[in-house]
């Protein structure tokens, strides 16, 4: 199958702008504020980290404690103290990061996934990008952005094969300090006693 991650217009630029995000999530398990939150300078390539300070929510302006009419668009810290860590990247994740930097770069503090103005992307955005994407991938029930999070998690519990054979797996408060989630029960719920038969195959559709 061809995948639309590869297609671009007659100018060089992609059809289907900063595609490669999809990939990092699927190998990383960001959450989606969390993807747009990245600055540059938290990605430390060395060390194959990027650190996760900040998530991007788009929610009604207030004033005061009551609500005002419009939407505002911000970047603060995460949620809960566990949402802040550091993350470690694979080789596919790594390439996505540089793939993204050489789409839009606009310097060490600038988003690493930002508009064409350099400032932060709405991540209520991402979801209609990604449908879109998958349609083009062929898929015939596309999935929430979320999924590849869901995917990422389960395949670190399950395990995942190497090349000499055996079978690498990560305990479950391990893959739970890599989500960032407050407690092992949450990981244990939704990612160890789950059916997962709404997401086989979603790795295999998202391979480079």
């Amino acid at each position: 199958m061809r995948s639309a991650y590869y297609e671009h217009k007659g100018d060089n630029s992609r059809v289907f702008r900063q595609s490669a995000l999809y990939f990092l999530i699927l190998n990383t398990g960001l959450r989606r504020g969390e993807a747009c939150g990245i600055m540059n300078r938290d990605i430390d390539i060395k060390n194959r980290i990027p650190r996760v300070r900040r998530s991007v929510k788009y929610y009604r302006r207030r004033k005061d404690a009551e609500i005002v009419s419009g939407m505002e668009l911000t970047a603060g810290i995460p949620k809960t103290k566990s949402s802040i860590r550091d993350v470690p990247l694979n080789y596919v994740a790594l390439e996505m990061i540089k793939e993204l930097r050489n789409e839009r770069y606009f310097g060490v503090n600038s988003p690493l996934l930002c508009k064409s103005n350099g400032s932060f992307t709405n991540p209520d955005e991402l979801g209609s990008r990604f449908k879109e994407f998958q349609i083009a991938c062929g898929i015939s029930e596309p999935k929430t952005l979320h999924a590849l999070r869901h995917t990422f998690a389960t395949n670190l519990i399950n395990g995942v094969a190497q090349q000499d054979g055996h079978i690498e797996r990560l305990t479950v408060k391990q893959v739970a300090d890599i989500l960032g989630h407050t407690t092992t029960e949450i990981t244990e719920r939704y990612y160890v006693k789950r059916d997962n038969s709404r997401l086989k195959g979603l790795t295999n559709q998202f391979e480079l």
